[in-house]
């Protein structure tokens, strides 16, 4: 059991596609906006995190992969069955004395006195450890597996008002930015 909070933007559409491929089962956190799009894409579950809290503890998913970072770590690791795996992609409140370091810092000190797994996405570069990944994506996409969602297409001369849109938290799939 998979649950992806974020599951109507640009990682989660990807994750939610992902997972349903490997025969999870699925549950997408996103707004009611987005829940056709995120069953389209193969969430058997979709919660509307305006009024569903995944967190509470009814629920419980082998891996929680949080793209939003609205949660703290104690809540999302109620979220985990006794062996899951939380999988941080960003998020969480800018401005904390530690930021990343301080996230890095909890995850390594939970991850020594519990069976549940947190785990951060790293970055890769072009010879990096997740490289194959990426490639193993690109041929998904390349033989239809795997459908980007494009949310909204920028011109280049609009690239500002792009990240503007990114940053507000509520971009649906890939915000693109064409160069002609």
């Amino acid at each position: 059991r998979v649950l992806v909070n974020g599951a109507g933007g640009g990682v989660g559409t990807f994750a939610v596609q992902i997972a349903a491929l490997l025969e999870a089962e699925v549950t997408g956190v996103c707004s009611a906006g987005n829940a056709d799009l995120v069953r389209s894409l193969g969430a058997a579950h979709v919660l509307d995190y305006a009024r569903d809290d995944f967190t509470d503890g009814r629920e419980r998913y082998d891996v929680v992969l949080d793209n939003v970072g609205n949660h703290p770590l104690g809540r999302l690791r109620r979220a985990l069955t006794p062996a899951g795996v939380l999988v941080a992609n960003g998020g969480g409140s800018p401005g904390r004395v530690f930021g990343a370091i301080g996230a890095t810092l909890k995850v390594a000190a939970v991850n020594a006195v519990t069976r549940q797994s947190l785990r951060p996405i790293i970055p890769t570069t072009p010879d990096g450890p997740a490289h194959e990944d990426l490639l193993a994506v690109a041929a998904l996409v390349e033989n239809g597996q795997l459908t980007p969602v494009v949310g909204r297409t920028f011109a280049l001369a609009d690239a500002a008002e792009a990240v503007r849109h990114v940053e507000e938290g509520h971009a649906r799939g890939k915000t693109v930015i064409t160069v002609s």
